[in-house]
């Protein structure tokens, strides 16, 4: 990202339906697996301008890693009380995690030419019990300009998806679409105009409030899925996975 890019970044991801649906979803998952204010660690990898790392900040031990050097400083100048670090290694945050947690890398393997790798190196920190939760972009047929805006390298099926810790010491406690109920909005925007992109752009409030609503109410469908190996939804914009560490 360039310098404009990320203070666009950092200001959509405070009120932007998608960043907020989404970290109330995180939230949720977060509280089933490790309940909160209970020192709990939780390492954020790729946590770009910090949104999530902060918002999560009052309930668990948060150190939040970014390759990107200007990224980092806009996330420290936000949230100075919140640890970050500049790294592309996953294994800087071993010794935040020594004592166990959860860690969090969301949409971040479809930026990453290897993903296997950093998925692996992701779940070689997180200690015995621990858990890691991802999110991707899924789909194939939804690909679009707004994805290579974004840098994606792919987007992704369940299978495809579940291939990357396929052998790996985890247990797969959730694998499911998700923005479940948006996605034939969205599909319909992404291919009426797939080479214009659908960059993100703040919507009017009450419309706003309205997609939050909406994504962020497939919560607790997501969370009753926990260890019932079955998927709340068929068909999604994204995909999360829950892996607990063996």
């Amino acid at each position: 990202m360039q310098h404009d890019e990320f203070v666009a970044h950092a200001e959509l991801e405070v009120q932007h339906w998608w960043f907020t649906g989404r970290r109330d979803i995180l939230r949720a998952l977060l509280h089933a697996v490790a309940p909160p204010n209970q020192g709990i660690a939780l390492l954020d990898i790729g946590c770009g301008t910090g949104g999530n790392s902060a918002a999560f900040a009052n309930e668990y031990k948060v150190m939040g890693i970014d390759p990107s050097a200007e990224g980092i400083a806009f996330a420290k100048a936000r949230f100075p009380s919140v640890a970050f670090s500049v790294s592309d290694r996953p294994a800087d945050g071993r010794a935040h995690l020594a004592s166990g947690g959860v860690v969090l890398l969301t949409d971040v393997l479809e930026h990453v030419a290897d993903d296997h790798a950093l998925l692996a190196q992701a779940i070689d920190v997180v200690p015995s019990g621990g858990h890691l939760i991802l999110t991707v972009p899924s789909d194939p047929a939804l690909w679009s300009k707004h994805d290579t805006d974004f840098g994606h390298f792919r987007r992704y099926l369940c299978d495809d998806f579940q291939k990357l810790w396929s052998g790996a010491p985890v247990e797969e406690r959730l694998l499911t679409p998700f923005n479940a109920r948006l996605r034939p909005v969205i599909a319909t925007i992404r291919k009426s105009a797939p080479d214009t992109g659908n960059n993100l752009r703040l919507p009017a409030g009450p419309l706003n409030w309205m997609l939050h609503r909406v994504f962020a109410g497939e919560a607790p469908a997501l969370v009753g899925a926990l260890d019932r190996h079955t998927r709340p939804f068929s068909r999604g914009v994204s995909l999360v996975a829950v892996l607990r560490k063996q």
